[in-house]
């Protein structure tokens, strides 16, 4: 995985471009409680602006802005070979528009009105295509995993996680070969709780359990313990 892109070694990152106030709010209060970073942009020269100078995950792109098209801020995107994630959010419905905009490179276009829920649903298939490829099935050697089951199988016997443990599983999977601090690990687990925490003892924990699992299940010893460092993934 690039390591210019890593949504599951921190806190992903949306920009949330949209000129009406109350809507963009209640986006953002959405998916901060799903632990997303958020940032606004309400007119095209405020979205152009943090495009050039900022990385994000994804950006939820309105069609009609103060000052300029969002069709015109998705070519500044790709005219600048940013990799941003772009979901296009409009009033427009027209076939023509949603065209538009998916050919010039927008990932995905979500009409309005629209549920919360299929916003935060469609950045989570977003995030997934970028850090694991189209398929809904993920296979590294014994193990395969369904990601919108969140299952795991090992020699195709099912093995039976708890939401963190699968949480951990793909964070290590995700970054493999590399090593992951246990204050990142913590991080990931519990958010912004993390630095208000006095030890790392709920990571051992949850670690132990997910290897102890694998093992009884009979994967091959991919997760490695970097004594005072971390924990990595080996392949």
């Amino acid at each position: 995985i690039s390591s210019n892109f890593n949504p599951y070694l921190r806190r992903v990152k949306i920009l949330i471009v949209e000129d009406e106030r109350e809507l963009a709010s209640s986006i953002a209060d959405y998916l901060k409680g799903q632990s997303y970073l958020c940032e606004f942009a309400e007119t095209y020269s405020q979205a152009v602006d943090k495009i050039s100078a900022f990385q994000y995950d994804c950006i939820l792109l309105d069609l009609m802005l103060p000052g300029g098209s969002g069709l015109k801020v998705l070519e500044e995107i790709k005219r600048q070979n940013k990799q941003d994630g772009v979901i296009i959010i409009s009033a427009k419905g027209s076939l023509e528009d949603k065209i538009s905009g998916l050919q010039i490179g927008a990932d995905d276009y979500i009409a309005k009105p629209f549920h919360l829920s299929e916003v935060s649903a469609r950045i989570h298939s977003l995030l997934r295509r970028k850090q694991f490829g189209s398929s809904n099935i993920l296979t590294l050697n014994e193990l395969q995993i369904n990601l919108l089951a969140k299952t795991l199988t090992v020699n195709g016997e099912s093995v039976n996680l708890t939401k963190k443990e699968f949480d951990l599983l793909l964070l290590f999977i995700g970054n493999k070969n590399r090593i992951i601090s246990k204050n990142a690990l913590a991080e990931h687990l519990s958010g912004d709780m993390a630095d208000m925490l006095d030890n790392h003892d709920f990571v051992y924990a949850h670690i132990k359990n997910l290897k102890r699992k694998l093992t009884e299940a009979g994967y091959n010893n991919y997760l490695k313990t970097v004594y005072g460092t971390g924990y990595k993934w080996e392949i």
